[in-house]
């Protein structure tokens, strides 16, 4: 059993990562300063639980001083796209001093084993290929910036201090309690109105999409199996999927015929057609294994409510 402080644990990825290391036995703490994720989504005791914005350095530095972890996981991020690029500063605030703020509070905490980094694909270039960790980085936004700024931070950590770090880079997420109207929630939304003839942007970009349990399995079994250095790895599940089919697949859940109406307010003027994870790295490396189809992940999806925070 170890003591994690996880960062953003009432998000959409977190709650399911804090859910599942908590099945596993850990005795699990959260900074969350709930401007997206939903306090509802776990159960912890109050004094487990800390409400705080990672840009607060002093307040960062005494929580984990107090807490003393052996692992910090950290999620928290501002990470959909279009709020990012409309928010340029606060985004960058958040993603990079509020990762800074809580990887100098890992420095001076004499607990920490092991420090785990949320990044994203978004920081690979377009490109037609499976993205392996040892290609070109060439962000085409704020939030693939910001995120790359972290794995530059996460390295200069780790010269510093020697703490096993581990840079994961995420493809599209999809599961339960999603908070940002993101392609999957944003179909499922229209959906759960009664609405048949839904409304979306681009409809050929091809993305890989994995599901939160997947990924949470991933992140505990590199926490556990990563014991030096620094590196990085992807985590997706090494399929991409169009829009038209991630629709087919919620036809064939609901039984229903589902017809897409193009909205031009929905489309984007600069696209990738292809965002696809080489997963041999991670796999080789753990022995972890996706096991939630795109099918099994939606039926899963059919007539939850969504708790979306904000709007674009």
């Amino acid at each position: 059993m170890k003591r994690i402080l996880i960062t953003g644990a009432t998000g959409f990825i977190g709650s399911t990562l804090f859910n599942h290391l908590k099945n596993k036995g850990h005795e699990l703490f959260v900074i969350d300063n709930l401007s997206f994720g939903n306090k509802n989504y776990i159960t912890i005791n109050d004094d487990m639980f800390f409400e705080e914005d990672i840009r607060n350095k002093a307040s960062i530095a005494k929580i984990i001083q107090n807490v003393q972890p052996q692992w910090v996981i950290h999620l928290a991020a501002i990470h959909f796209i279009p709020y990012c690029n409309q928010h340029p500063f606060e985004s960058s605030e958040i993603n990079i001093n509020g990762t800074k703020n809580i990887l100098d509070a890992c420095k001076e905490a004499k607990s920490i084993e092991k420090v785990f980094f949320a990044s994203t694909a978004a920081v690979y270039p377009i490109l037609n290929d499976a993205y392996v960790e040892e290609g070109a980085t060439g962000p085409l936004d704020i939030y693939g910036l910001s995120k790359l700024t972290g794995e530059y931070l996460c390295n200069e950590f780790h010269l510093a201090t020697g703490i096993p770090t581990v840079i994961c880079r995420f493809f599209n997420a999809f599961g339960p309690n999603e908070t940002n109207p993101h392609l999957i929630p944003a179909i499922q939304d229209q959906l759960n109105s009664g609405i048949r003839t839904i409304k979306l942007g681009n409809l050929e970009p091809k993305r890989d999409f994995i599901h939160t349990t997947d990924m949470s399995a991933a992140v505990d079994m590199l926490m556990n199996k990563f014991d030096k250095g620094i590196d990085v790895f992807n985590l997706g599940r090494g399929i991409e999927y169009s829009v038209v089919e991630i629709v087919d697949a919620f036809s064939r859940q609901l039984n229903e015929e589902i017809i897409i109406e193009v909205d031009p307010l929905r489309v984007r003027k600069t696209e990738r057609m292809h965002l696809l994870a080489d997963i041999s790295k991670l796999k080789n490396f753990t022995g972890w294994e996706p096991k939630v189809s795109i099918d099994e992940g939606i039926k899963t999806l059919i007539g939850q409510q969504l708790d979306f925070k904000m709007s674009v």
